[in-house]
């Protein structure tokens, strides 16, 4: 019915999607078979209604793509306005947008999909993406942002693990990122809101060189500016901050 009747069987997704999706976590023998009758949405789809296959993400593979590509987010809205697609949008690569709750457990129990391995936009380096020349110019800017970052670190340092030049971003001045084997923002939020203990984790800030609010770090390292940037990030990743009020002083102090 998924090949020769595809009106028929969005009817079917639309009512039993959910279950297909939990079927990867609690049939994983037959993972591979439930793969090929999943639908999703990407940063190419015109909205949230879920038609994009796996088959067809891997044919349109850009060359020398080496990964799946993945958000995950707690809505459709978050997912497609997050930041971390911001360098997948500029050179055209596709992503698949998660944002059932189930998600965060099937795409973990995926592993590959046809011998490609799934990879989250929102956690670790994305270096291959990186031209030769992009990643010269990365490492350039990086020792020119030296001093800028180990003044950040020290005003940062009970809130983020470390603070990097980013490959991601290329409209926002700074986005949340998690190292590559561990817990997400949106995965440890959903733990948290079951009741389970979560792993006492920080998260890794990284800040666009090009954004005008970072080039004004390399004048002065203001302290409000630091932390509007690590509050923005938290904010554009779906997290809350711990004090609204304090964030609307910092930014009431910055912009007057």
């Amino acid at each position: 019915m998924a090949k020769n009747q595809p009106e028929k069987y969005a009817t079917f997704w639309k009512e039993f999607g959910m279950v297909m999706k939990e079927g990867v976590v609690e049939d994983f023998s037959n993972k591979d078979k439930i793969a090929s009758l999943l639908r999703f949405t990407t940063n190419k789809s015109d909205n949230a209604t879920q038609t994009a296959t796996l088959e067809c993400y891997v044919k349109s593979m850009q060359k020398d793509q080496k990964a799946i590509y993945y958000i995950t987010a707690e809505t459709y809205e978050a997912a497609k306005g997050s930041p971390h697609l911001e360098i997948f949008n500029q050179k055209d690569i596709e992503v698949l947008l998660l944002s059932d709750r189930v998600d965060e457990w099937m795409v973990s129990n995926f592993g590959e999909f046809e011998g490609t391995p799934f990879k989250s936009v929102a956690k670790g380096d994305l270096e291959d993406l990186d031209s030769k020349e992009e990643k010269q110019e990365k490492q350039e800017i990086a020792k020119d942002f030296e001093k800028v970052i180990v003044d950040m670190q020290k005003i940062l340092d009970t809130q983020v693990k470390e603070i990097k030049v980013s490959s991601r971003l290329s409209e926002s001045p700074s986005c949340l990122v998690a190292d590559e084997n561990e817990m997400g923002g949106n995965m440890e939020r959903i733990m948290k809101s079951l009741g389970q203990d979560v792993p006492d984790t920080k998260p890794i800030l990284e800040i666009n060189p090009k954004h005008p609010l970072v080039e004004k770090l390399k004048t002065k390292v203001d302290e409000d500016l630091v932390h509007v940037l690590f509050d923005q990030a938290v904010l554009s990743e779906g997290g809350q901050l711990p004090d609204p009020a304090e964030f609307v002083k910092r930014m009431n102090k910055l912009i007057k």
